[in-house]
């Protein structure tokens, strides 16, 4: 209710809840108040034998709204409900929420902090921390990751030996507490025939089959393109900026011809998200430990 700027909806939504209430205690007076003939019907039959009879309502049926009505009443009292009324109480969703996030942390902080002072090769070996870590990859990250943790089209297999920004700890560290935003810029302007060039250059350079022809004008365009500013001049990458080495055989979207044509042409917009405001620092470095031991290259 505090995103209204108008009285109107606060005047509203109280009228609407009493309204209703009040509705119910009268329905009660007025039912308590009717002339009834105990066993005479009202002349209504349906499906042939059932037959509609001016009985009173069971009195324990009475004062079940009854009841309904004064527990409605002491409720709306105690906890919001009528407009930006907040209850004797003061309760909110979110402020118990805060209450039980700190209960929590007071049980769980001691053990997170023991961690957070190891290091993370150290918590990486820990059955114990691992497991923890591995929940909360289950958490936050197999969205993207995939449960396996091997990844999917446009996002990086994490047990593999393959880094895009470095797999030591504090490189993953990094990765996980500050975010990676990896960009591919837009090369279609070096043309289409140039473009197909290139794609088979970067297909010959992980073994893959090429045209040899194109692959020649693919090498000297991977140099006067610029390439080799980020992929460096050996195709290797740079960790620094994030740029794949294109001489293995991993591949973040796909080896196809069509693929590494588009990619080239349209480029590619990767982002990490940052975790240390979310998770906080010792959950991040739990994570970091759990990521390291799925990865082969920095053991």
């Amino acid at each position: 209710m505090s995103d209204f700027v108008s009285d109107f909806w606060n005047l509203y939504v109280i009228v609407i809840v009493l309204g209703s209430i009040l509705a119910c205690a009268v329905l009660l007076i007025i039912q308590g108040k009717a002339t009834f003939t105990p066993g005479k019907t009202m002349g209504h039959v349906w499906d042939e034998s059932l037959e509609e009879y001016n009985n009173p309502m069971p009195k324990w049926w009475s004062w079940m709204f009854v009841i309904t009505v004064v527990f409605a009443l002491v409720y709306l009292a105690l906890y919001p409900g009528l407009g930006n009324f907040k209850g004797v109480l003061g309760w909110t969703s979110g402020g118990q929420h805060k209450d039980e996030v700190a209960k929590v942390d007071a049980t769980v902080k001691p053990l997170f902090d023991k961690y957070l002072a190891m290091d993370l090769k150290a918590v990486a070996a820990d059955k114990q921390a691992m497991d923890m870590g591995k929940r909360l990859y289950l958490t936050y990250c197999m969205q993207c990751h995939g449960a396996d943790a091997r990844g999917a089209k446009g996002f990086p297999n994490l047990t593999d030996a393959d880094w895009l920004y470095g797999g030591e700890p504090e490189q993953i560290k990094e990765s996980i507490a500050n975010g990676r935003q990896g960009m591919m810029p837009d090369h279609s302007g070096l043309g289409d025939d140039t473009i197909k060039d290139l794609a088979s250059f970067v297909r010959s350079l992980s073994g893959l089959p090429n045209d040899a022809v194109r692959t020649a004008k693919g090498k000297e365009a991977f140099t006067a393109s610029g390439c080799i500013g980020c992929h460096g001049p050996e195709a290797k990458g740079t960790q620094a900026l994030g740029a794949p080495n294109l001489t293995d055989k991993v591949w973040l979207y796909a080896s196809t011809e069509a693929t590494i044509i588009e990619t080239i042409t349209k480029g590619r917009q990767n982002k990490m998200p940052a975790w240390k405001e979310f998770l906080g620092d010792a959950k991040v470095h739990l994570l970091s430990a759990y990521v390291l031991s799925l990865g082969k290259g920095a053991k």
